[in-house]
C-alpha cells in the first residue's frame, strides 16, 4: 500500500509507561517545591516540551542550558525508574510486522529527547524497526502545534491527509487534527471516554487486535 502512513506518537503509544513519567516528574517537582496532582499533570506537562514546562512549572525565566540540564536530571531519573519495567505495549510487534507485510511507511514522532527515544527503542528492541524518527530536537513549536506530525509525514513523503496518528495523550490528539490528520486514541494515559471526547476516529486499548482493514476503514471516515 502506498496510500497510507502510520505515525506512532512514543510515550503511551510505544510503550504504556505514563505511570513512570508521573512518578518521575512528581519527585522532580517535589525536590522543587511545587505540588502537583496527578490531574495537573495531564493538563500542564503531558505531551509537552521541557521548553514549555519548566519556565511555566517552575515560575521563573531560564536559559537554555539550565532547561535542558534539569531536563536531562528529570529523564535520568525516569530511566532509572522505568528500565526494570521497560516492554512494548501489548500487540505493537505484531501489528508493526502486519505494516510491513503490506508496504506500509511508519515513523516516531515525539517531543521526548533522543536519549529516551534510543532508551526506549533499545529496550523494546525495536530500534532497527524504526528508520524514521523525530524528536524534541528537530522541531520548535510543542503540540498542540502540529511541527511534529507534519515533520514526520514529510520526512514519509507522504501527504498529512494519508497519515493516521496513534497518541495517548489530549494535545496529541489536538496536534494530529491540527496536522489535517486521523487519530488513533491509545487508552493508556486517558480514559476511552475522555479521548473519544476529543474528536479521535478511533480509540483502543493496546495493538492486539488492530488490522489493517480498519487502517483503511479509519482513513475512509
Amino acid at each position: 500500500m502506498n496510500n497510507i502512513a502510520i505515525i506512532f506518537d512514543m510515550d503511551g503509544v510505544i510503550v504504556d509507561n505514563h505511570q513512570f513519567h508521573l512518578k518521575s516528574w512528581l519527585h522532580f517537582f517535589e525536590e522543587h517545591g511545587v505540588s502537583m496532582s496527578e490531574e495537573e499533570y495531564k493538563q500542564k506537562v503531558n505531551g509537552r516540551t521541557m521548553d514549555e514546562i519548566l519556565p511555566k512549572i517552575l515560575d521563573r525565566e531560564m536559559s537554555k542550558e539550565e532547561i535542558r540540564e534539569l531536563g536531562g536530571q528529570k529523564e535520568e531519573k525516569y530511566r532509572e525508574m522505568y528500565l526494570p519495567h521497560i516492554m512494548p505495549t501489548q500487540g505493537l510487534p505484531q501489528f508493526l510486522q502486519q505494516l510491513e507485510q503490506n508496504s506500509i511507511p511508519y515513523a516516531v514522532a515525539t517531543s521526548a529527547p533522543p536519549e529516551n527515544v534510543k532508551f526506549t527503542l533499545e529496550n523494546t528492541s525495536l530500534m532497527e524497526r524504526f528508520t524514521t524518527i523525530i524528536d524534541d530536537t528537530m522541531v520548535n513549536k510543542g503540540k498542540p502545534d502540529p511541527e511534529v506530525y507534519l515533520t514526520a509525514a514529510k520526512k514519509l513523503n507522504m501527504a498529512p491527509e494519508h497519515c493516521i496518528v496513534f497518541e495517548d495523550a489530549i494535545l496529541g490528539i489536538q496536534s494530529g487534527k491540527n496536522a489535517g490528520m486521523k487519530v488513533v486514541g491509545v487508552a493508556t494515559t486517558h480514559k476511552r471516554e475522555e479521548l473519544e471526547k476529543e474528536r479521535t476516529d478511533h480509540v483502543i486499548d493496546d495493538f492486539s487486535a488492530l488490522t489493517i482493514s480498519e487502517l483503511v476503514s479509519i482513513l475512509r471516515l
